[in-house]
């Protein structure tokens, strides 16, 4: 799966799965969202794009079908939510 980091602007990630044409955008406030049916060429449109935030809302935000990312963001150092290991919301309750 191709993956391009941006150290600059809102879109920090893209995930590009070729087999399903799907494209997976992780934002700076950790936030993804998945488009279906992208050609691998907007894929690599957006990657070259000076501004990956403007390629995205011109080209790619109202022309593709949302669906569902396939990979949820990272916590912070890569620590797990308390809901990703019991389930539930992320508030331990007191016994």
């Amino acid at each position: 799966m191709p993956s391009q980091r941006f150290s600059h602007g809102r879109i920090r990630q893209a995930d590009y799965h070729p087999a399903g044409q799907q494209l997976d955008l992780h934002f700076d406030n950790r936030t993804v969202l998945a488009y279906k049916h992208v050609p691998q060429e907007v894929y690599r449109r957006l990657c070259s794009a000076p501004n990956p935030g403007t390629y995205w809302e011109d080209r790619i935000a109202e022309e593709y079908p949302k669906g569902v990312p396939l990979a949820r963001p990272a916590d912070a150092g890569g620590a797990k939510q308390w809901s990703d290991l019991f389930g539930g919301d992320d508030t331990p309750k007191e016994s």
